[in-house]
């Protein structure tokens, strides 16, 4: 901090120039604010700004420490407390209802306790290793039933003794489902193959093969050159050619013009639009039915591919089984002359597949030693 600055002290009136007047100025803003206020509190009686509490209430927290019994940290934190709500549970829905009224008689148990003794100290102790009703609270995993059925009865022209007609319908299917592999293998797209034909190149064709790529190179780079000389020349600026006043106003009076005209087509538009409203309000409509149809074909077509396959549980696709048709030949009429054949086990475990509850597999190849 630098030194004041020396004032001169020769005559009576630099003496008053340098009095300070600071406490004068506190004694008028103190003043001031008093009168602000309703008055300074040095002149106000003590009986008006304290008073005795002469009252003998306790406290609500002092009267529960009171009456409360003392127990430990661990056995606090086992209580259980009334006043808190437990979670739901979707797993113990089951437990929930068993349980329904035993937890109404030990909540009004719970709040008769609390009434009469004025505290928490109602509230009982709960084991955390307790194992009453937990075989109860088991979730257990509820599948979901499966719109194809267990056992699918197969066409009348698949029996023993079928119609002429059945007959021939179940064949004809069997054959389009064949027919169809087929067709999809002859069809589809063609695999890459591992090696290219073609001939070997001699020492000298490559040599000319060489000389070839050579001259080409220089024909392209005379071309690129050209090209950009092309380029260059077309980006030479051009001299600006000086816009008059006449000029500037016609512009002017052509955007003016061109204003107005956007704006009644504007007007004109939106007439039409409102015109038009309830063409608009019947196509909002026919979209909104069209859409409706579109979900419900949606929907019947997943239920139907549900019934025709499963949904994809591993990498492989569910592969149906060839339907079983006995030949014309092999229709004999009788149950006694009918060929056997050990397609149970398979049919049963195709039928697991098809309802979703077997992973589909690949078909192993058996490797010949």
């Amino acid at each position: 901090m630098g030194k004041k600055a020396k004032t001169s002290r020769k005559g009576k009136k630099a003496w008053r120039a340098n009095i300070s007047t600071e406490d004068i100025d506190n004694f008028f803003e103190k003043s001031t604010k008093d009168a602000l206020t309703g008055g300074s509190l040095a002149h106000v009686e003590t009986d008006s700004l304290f008073f005795v509490d002469k009252s003998k209430d306790l406290s609500v927290k002092r009267k529960i420490e009171k009456h409360r019994e003392k127990v430990l940290r661990c056995d606090s934190v086992l209580h259980k407390n009334p006043f808190v709500q437990v979670v739901p549970s979707s797993s113990l829905k089951r437990l929930k209802k068993n349980n329904k009224n035993k937890k109404d008689s030990e909540a009004k148990d719970a709040t008769q306790d609390g009434s009469k003794d004025g505290a928490v100290s109602g509230s009982e102790m709960a084991d955390i290793w307790e194992k009453e009703g937990e075989c109860d609270a088991i979730a257990r995993k509820i599948s979901k039933p499966s719109v194809i059925p267990a056992v699918e009865v197969e066409p009348p022209g698949c029996s023993f003794n079928p119609s002429f007609e059945a007959h021939q319908d179940s064949l004809a299917q069997a054959v389009a489902t064949e027919m169809q592999k087929v067709y999809q293998n002859e069809l589809g797209p063609q695999p890459v193959p591992l090696t290219v034909p073609g001939q070997v190149i001699d020492e000298e064709d490559m040599y000319f093969l060489d000389a070839d790529n050579g001259n080409d190179g220089d024909d392209t780079d005379e071309e690129i050159l050209n090209e950009n000389e092309d380029s260059a020349q077309e980006q030479r600026p051009t001299q600006t050619k000086r816009v008059t006043r006449v000029e500037l106003n016609k512009r002017a009076r052509r955007k003016e013009q061109e204003k107005k005209e956007a704006a009644v087509k504007k007007k004109q538009k939106l007439s039409k639009g409102i015109d038009s409203l309830p063409d608009i309000i019947k196509e909002i409509a026919k979209e909104d039915e069209e859409k409706h149809k579109r979900n419900i074909r949606r929907i019947v077509s997943k239920q139907e591919r549900l019934k025709a396959r499963p949904p994809r549980l591993g990498r492989h696709k569910f592969e149906p089984a060839p339907i079983q048709v006995p030949l014309s030949e092999e229709i004999t009429g009788s149950l006694r002359k009918i060929k056997g054949c050990c397609t149970l086990v398979k049919d049963r475990f195709k039928s697991l597949e098809k309802r979703g509850l077997v992973v589909p597999t690949a078909k192993t190849k058996t490797k010949r030693k």
